[in-house]
């Protein structure tokens, strides 16, 4: 199987995958805990994870579990798109990040996922060169095209050479506006040069996000005041669908443009089951089991129906991400608690026992709020009134 023949196959349904139960990530999962994570994975239907990084031993473990497992279980099948981090001079650091020079790390980076994708040629089937790494708003790291490009190309290069494998696709996983989508400031030849050098494009749409920042399509329209509460919360959670086909759409159209007919898909997507800030109950109102589980649901059965792979995030809750705050939506994105509960995003798969047998940490999955439905339903909030939908 090669990138060609998995991405946009409903058949090998994409993740983004980090193993992380602490809320440190100093503290490394076993790979024991790793294949633990991936059997349940394997019983979702996923067969395409995500990884961010390789300078962490995380991704080498992900890698190292994934080979074990197929020597180990008749049927077992994974592929990985690797992440290679990519950000700026001076990123995560005390002095002022240089937005016009590259961390001297970047190189580093890409030699590991080069190592990494010649070690395990069966498993590595893409190289994703930068997370979020163009988007103007990741103030802390964000670096110009012409890196992203620079290493792109040169990976690119090491295939026509049969230094890496020649079926190896190269992306960058980005922010719909960095493919193009959003602010003219983005339209730039650097970025053009990109679109025509990636094997596809990885973009990200965050409708959650957007109750926050950009909420024109959230809340209760005045002809939905009567409707039942289950009724106004599915209608809101289509409009977020379409925000999110929106963007895809307008990433598409513009891609188009530059090289008729490269495959873009979504690299991320996801929604928060909790949240005590913006997307809490003083904020939009977004955040809650029930709400996620509608947009799981929503942004697979589309993305299934087009042809489009969806790198749902996440699969796992990670408390690393917001360490100062549990409550934080940050930690929250997981499809499954960091102590095995499953949420209602994959109750009727849990239903129907896919997940029978299996454990997380030594053990078996659970059901969050004992798999009730009205429950998630009576703890949902009802979005804002919005007088303009």
């Amino acid at each position: 199987m090669t990138a060609k023949d998995i991405l946009g196959n409903p058949d090998y349904l994409a993740i983004s995958y980090g193993g992380y139960r602490k809320n440190s990530r100093s503290i490394q999962p076993t790979v024991t805990q790793l294949k633990e994570d991936l059997l349940i994975l394997h019983a979702m239907g996923i067969r395409l994870l995500r990884t961010y990084n390789v300078h962490l031993p995380h991704a080498s473990n992900v890698l190292k579990a994934i080979s074990e497992l197929n020597q180990e279980k008749q049927g077992f099948e994974m592929y990985v798109m690797l992440g290679a981090w990519i950000d700026c001079k001076n990123a995560w650091t005390d002095k002022q990040p240089d937005h016009f020079q590259e961390s001297e790390r970047n190189q580093v980076e890409i030699a590991k996922s080069v190592e990494l994708a010649n070690q395990y040629p069966e498993i590595v089937k893409i190289i994703a060169v930068g997370n979020e790494a163009m988007v103007k708003w990741a103030e802390s790291y964000y670096v110009q095209p012409e890196v992203i490009l620079k290493w792109v190309k040169h990976l690119q290069n090491l295939k026509k050479k049969q230094q890496i494998p020649s079926e190896l696709w190269i992306t960058s996983s980005d922010d719909f506006s960095s493919w193009g989508g959003g602010d003219p400031l983005y339209h730039t030849p650097s970025l053009n040069q990109l679109i025509r050098e990636v094997d596809f494009i990885s973009m990200h749409t965050y409708p959650m996000h957007n109750t926050h920042y950009h909420p024109i399509f959230w809340g209760v329209s005045p002809s939905e005041k009567k409707l039942s509460k289950k009724e106004k919360l599915e209608k809101a959670m289509q409009r977020a669908r379409d925000f999110a086909i929106g963007q895809y759409q307008q990433v598409k159209a513009y891609v188009e443009k530059i090289a008729p007919g490269k495959p873009v898909h979504i690299g991320e997507t996801g929604w928060a089951s909790s949240s005590d800030g913006f997307y809490g109950l003083e904020g939009s109102r977004a955040c809650d089991e029930y709400k996620e589980m509608l947009y799981y649901q929503e942004m697979r059965n589309w993305t299934n129906s087009q042809g489009i792979s969806c790198f749902y995030f996440e699969a796992f809750d990670e408390p690393w991400k917001d360490s100062g705050n549990a409550q934080g939506s940050e930690n929250h994105f997981g499809l499954i608690t960091v102590d095995g509960k499953v949420k209602a995003a994959l109750w009727e798969q849990f239903e129907a026992g896919v997940f029978e047998g299996l454990t997380r940490d030594g053990k078996p999955l659970k059901q969050t709020k004992k798999g009730n439905i009205e429950l998630a339903l009576r703890a949902a909030m009802i979005p804002p009134p919005n007088e303009h939908l």
